[in-house]
């Protein structure tokens, strides 16, 4: 018999890595208790995906330092148990020797699971997998009140655990979650599309989900690109444990650029699986070239460990910090730029209107396209309360990262209120993770209203952590 018995883990390795989570917990417990009554709980965490700015506070935070690994793979359930401050970088080297990876990886490689599932993410599989929240099996949560429950999708908790997508740390923080994972042969086989007209896109994308494949051929992962109204593409990816050449964009070549072609004939590639999850990673989408990553004279004297998300993130901080983007612009005689990082959703059917009007309105591009459907599409009421998109329903998610320029006599945030009214007026929702502009009840219509109010009773009584609004929109 195998030393790791059914699990597929040797007993002594799993329970080894469950006494190191258990010692994390015990403590962040004990950095709760030394938060004082009259301050607000927060992480003690130096490094964040988000893009809104965060108030300073002299409070201590949380100690999340021994909540960052992978507690156990289990290859035979399909299952692993993740701390809440786990990467998924380091949650896909767990799982990916097994030959296993989560149902949906976001797209860099330092959002953490359980960020994405407090805060969303999105992926290519998400046409056909649904979000990251959609594959959590049970959670543990430390609430406001300092209480570690545990929470699943029918038990003592379920309000929670339905709650909790889209709550920002505002009804607590996950300690571990419990996740599905789904087998994946080696490789990914890769066709892009162009399109020269949206509307075309847009009706091949929902065709495509409605089928899964498009000319004869399986598509298991799908998104897409969009650099002008006339050149468009939708990638395309087929699991495939056939070997051959594969292609590397974590050297000079660019993956985003690798897309574009003349031809109305779809353009192949292959990558390895784990360059297909990374791929958006070297280069944090096209984002790079404001750092002149993709200038080939600087590319190529660029440390290549320097050449991911991460890095990028600490180049930001430190123009937030000391407004070297502004400084410059100014020297050239522009003034300061409005900074446009947002993710949207709106039903597929409304895509090319969106897009559209974006490109005439707002002067940014790419774009990113990645299409979602819930993984419950039968269920008879929104599952997920805070984020209620419709079961059976598609949605295209639409990215946008960069900045334009201030307008004089305009009000702060002009070009995200503008975003943020024609989503609503196209049934959409956006994420939260950079700034918004909402007043008060549009915000409580749109992200949970009353369920979200009666939950920050039960699980946050003496609020101790923000609200919801107060953490989104008044970056408190």
């Amino acid at each position: 018999m195998s030393l790791l018995g059914k699990t597929g883990r040797a007993p002594a390795a799993r329970e080894s890595g469950f006494a190191a989570h258990r010692a994390g917990v015990d403590r962040l417990l004990a950095s709760y208790r030394a938060i004082p009554r009259d301050a607000n709980v927060r992480l003690a965490k130096k490094t964040s995906n988000l893009f809104r700015a965060r108030a300073k506070s002299d409070a201590p935070g949380l100690d999340v330092s021994g909540l960052t690994q992978v507690i156990s793979v289990d290859p035979v359930a399909k299952t692993a148990d993740v701390a809440g401050m786990t990467t998924y970088e380091d949650l896909v080297a767990a799982t990916l020797p097994y030959g296993l990876v989560p149902l949906v990886v976001p797209q860099l490689k330092t959002i953490t699971l359980g960020g994405a599932v407090t805060g969303l993410g999105i992926e290519s599989t998400s046409f056909r997998s649904g979000l990251p929240h959609e594959s959590v099996l049970e959670i543990d949560i430390l609430t406001g009140a300092g209480e570690i429950i545990t929470a699943t999708p029918d038990g003592e908790h379920a309000d929670l655990f339905h709650g909790f997508p889209n709550s920002y740390g505002t009804l607590g923080y996950s300690t571990r979650l419990k996740i599905e994972l789904e087998a994946v042969p080696p490789y990914v086989a890769l066709r892009h599309v162009r399109f020269h007209e949206l509307a075309e896109l847009e009706s091949t994308m929902a065709r495509i989900i409605d089928e899964g494949t498009y000319d004869g051929e399986r598509v298991d992962y799908l998104d897409g690109v969009v650099f002008t109204a006339q050149e468009s593409y939708l990638v395309l990816g087929r699991q495939t444990d056939e070997p051959g050449p594969v292609s590397d964009y974590t050297d000079m070549d660019v993956y985003y650029r690798s897309i574009q072609h003349d031809s109305d004939t779809p353009k192949r590639d292959r990558l390895t699986i784990h360059d297909y999850i990374w791929r958006w990673d070297t280069d944090w989408f096209w984002c790079s070239r404001a750092f002149g990553t993709q200038n080939p004279r600087i590319r190529r004297m660029w440390p290549k460990q320097y050449r991911r998300s991460s890095f990028y993130w600490k180049l930001i901080a430190l123009d937030h910090k000391y407004h070297i983007g502004d400084k410059l612009e100014a020297r050239k005689g522009n003034p300061p730029q409005e900074r446009v990082v947002q993710d949207i959703e709106v039903p597929i059917e409304r895509t090319a209107e969106f897009v559209q009007w974006f490109l005439d309105e707002i002067p940014i591009e790419p774009l990113w396209l990645c299409p979602l459907r819930l993984r419950d599409r039968d269920a008879t009421s929104r599952p997920w309360p805070l984020y209620p998109l419709d079961p059976g329903r598609t949605y295209v998610n639409v990215g946008f990262w960069s900045a334009v320029p201030t307008v004089p006599g305009q009000p702060e945030g002009a070009a995200n209120r503008a975003i943020e009214h024609r989503v609503s007026e196209l049934d959409g929702h956006k994420s939260l993770y950079s700034d918004s502009y909402y007043g008060e009840d549009e915000f409580a219509e749109l992200y949970g209203g009353d369920t979200y109010t009666e939950l920050k009773k039960r699980y946050d009584p003496d609020q101790r952590l923000l609200d919801l609004y107060s953490k989104a929109v008044q970056r408190k």
